[in-house]
């Protein structure tokens, strides 16, 4: 004669299996979290890798000169930065290129 289990042992059985399932969540959470966190590394080298180009702007917000990345003019008024494509845009556009450092040239315009 087999006995069965107590109510006790079943109930600290299912116990033991939710916590095994609550580890494995936590487990797949872990992993997920490590994947956001190289996808947002991953970016953020790419975007540190490409340089800021910048497009000058006017005191009303209109866009008036484009610099390269390395332009030490840029910086004194404003300015929003942009991407090359952004700033090939810009001067095709008809935006000015920097005299000083002439993102035209080194963007092939």
């Amino acid at each position: 004669m087999s006995e069965e289990p107590s109510r006790l042992a079943m109930l600290r059985f299912a116990r033991r299996i939710a916590v095994q399932q609550v580890q494995q969540i936590d487990r797949w959470i872990a992993a997920e979290e490590q994947r956001e966190a190289d996808r947002a590394a991953g970016a953020a080298q790419r975007s540190a890798a490409e340089p800021q180009w910048t497009i000058g702007l006017t005191q009303d917000g209109r866009p008036e000169e484009v610099h390269a990345p390395d332009c030490t003019m840029a910086g004194q008024r404003q300015h929003r930065p942009a991407t090359v494509d952004q700033a090939r845009e810009a001067l095709v556009q008809g935006v000015a290129a920097c005299d000083f450092c002439r993102p035209d040239t080194e963007l092939g315009l």
